[in-house]
């Protein structure tokens, strides 16, 4: 399993608690469309994340982030 696949099943495990619906992940899942999130629900796994991570998304990060793969790709990157 490479870095970037054991950081998407990471990932996963993070959103699962917030997948209300049951969306299958992807990397082109997006947050606010296909998962629906609100604002609060995006902080709340930001901070999950973060914290599986040990790492800090800024919030201009955040603000370009808008799919899974975008999240991985950031994950990987800030902890390289």
């Amino acid at each position: 399993m490479s870095d970037r696949d054991d950081i998407f099943t990471r990932v996963a495990e993070q959103i699962e608690p917030f997948n209300k619906k049951g969306v299958d992940l992807t990397d082109a899942t997006t947050f606010a469309g296909d998962l629906e999130w609100d604002s609060l629900t995006v902080m709340d796994f930001v901070a999950a994340v973060e914290d599986e991570f040990d790492i800090i998304i800024t919030m201009n990060m955040q603000a370009e982030i808008e799919t899974i793969g975008q999240l991985v790709d950031a994950v990987a990157k800030l902890q390289g």
